[in-house]
């Protein structure tokens, strides 16, 4: 399977018509002076953000930083489906005891997340674990091919195992959140000879069933909850109560959202903003940041509306991608618990999906770990993995 190197470059056409299309917006009335998020990102803030887009935020100027890791294509075949291109950062660590990782992003996220952690991981120190480190673009994200069919987790999941064995790694961990998460329980329960662990920020268990696992069961209705455990189940209902319609649309009828995502870049960048901004914990997004999320979005390869295909795929299988996941699944696995993501469940419950060999607890850190937090990240995966044989690779 082909691997190529790759550098981003965005022709300038597209980078014209994209600074076109942001000055012909038709921007909706702003019939008052309401700065709130209640009901969807502030049109004076979007007004605002649009206009930097169009005259003085420099995507070349982001290329040449998002250049500085080395990134590769890899030609991979999916069974039954096709042949693609995965786009992915690939960086070996000069030692030889090394352990490989794969970082899987998920939406409104990409691979620039693994940005923030893939040198410290990679560098280690004498006392701590190096990695060798790779973080694809998903399908239909970024710079990676788009899917040509309803292409489910269990592709997903196969094209990253694929990935690892044709950059040699025959035994890998993983470190994931999001849409990222639920592809690595797929991982564990497929290819549990070669995913030796894996981390996660986002664990969506179920809580225990008395039949299933009846001493779980036991210790959970005899531990009160923690204060954080309480805030933790009031955000999820929240979330379910005024924050689902995101999920809702893109994974019943995606396609007419395409159209909107498709063509106004002002549309594009008010959809992912508002997750990044509640979604994250008061984290002090700066312009640029801001747009490079939403750029790499709109200069996807496979187009800006492409990225909803998952979640689509995400229902159409039967049982759900999501009941499939949260079957028990014997392969190692560590938590790290943000107060202020948007589900974080009660901590026994993880008990559910595996066993938990690391669990660590954070007053502050939102839905977008690597980005938000990257400390606690690169401190948990060297934490988790100080002692490399206790997961089978070698010292």
């Amino acid at each position: 399977m082909a691997t190529r190197q790759f550098k981003i470059h965005v022709p300038q056409e597209k980078l014209d018509r994209l600074r076109q299309k942001l000055a012909l917006t038709n921007f909706p009335d702003n019939v008052s002076s309401d700065d709130s998020w209640d009901q969807g990102p502030p049109v004076a803030e979007i007004q605002r953000l649009a206009k930097v887009w169009q005259t003085t935020y420099d995507w070349r100027e982001t290329e040449v930083l998002l250049n500085q890791f080395p990134q590769f294509i890899s030609a991979i075949d999916v069974d039954g489906f096709a042949t693609y291109d995965i786009h992915h950062v690939h960086m070996r660590s000069a030692r030889a005891d090394a352990i490989p990782l794969l970082f899987l992003h998920g939406w409104p996220g990409s691979f620039i997340e693994a940005t923030r952690i893939a040198e410290d991981l990679v560098r280690g120190s004498p006392n701590r674990p190096s990695f060798h480190f790779v973080a694809p673009s998903l399908i239909d994200f970024g710079f990676s091919s788009g899917s040509d069919r309803i292409f489910g987790i269990d592709q997903h999941a196969e094209a990253y195992d694929k990935l690892m064995q044709a950059l040699g790694y025959d035994s890998y961990v993983i470190q994931a959140g999001d849409v990222g998460c639920l592809i690595t329980r797929f991982i564990a329960r497929k290819y549990a000879t070669r995913c030796k662990a894996y981390h996660t920020n986002t664990p969506l268990p179920n809580p225990p069933d008395a039949d299933l696992h009846p001493e779980l069961h036991k210790r959970f209705i005899s531990t009160p909850l923690t204060e954080q455990e309480k805030a933790g189940l009031a955000r999820a209902a929240q979330l379910q109560d005024q924050g689902y319609g995101y999920y809702k649309q893109q994974s019943t009828k995606p396609r007419t959202l395409a159209f909107g995502l498709k063509d106004s870049p002002v549309g594009l960048l008010a959809w992912l903003y508002e997750k990044m901004h509640d979604w994250s914990d008061s984290y002090p997004w700066t312009d640029d940041e801001i747009l490079t999320w939403i750029s790499i979005y709109y200069f996807s390869r496979a187009g800006p509306d492409a990225a909803n295909h998952v979640y689509y795929a995400m229902e159409a299988t039967k049982p759900s991608a999501f009941a499939q996941s949260q079957t028990y699944v014997n392969v190692p696995f560590g938590v790290a618990r943000f107060a202020n993501d948007i589900v974080s469940l009660p901590k026994l419950w993880n008990e559910t999906l595996g066993p938990v060999v690391f669990s660590s607890e954070h007053k502050s850190g939102g839905h977008f770990a690597a980005w938000e937090r990257p400390d606690v990240i690169v401190a948990d995966l060297q934490a988790m993995f100080a002692k490399p044989g206790k997961f089978g690779f070698g010292v």
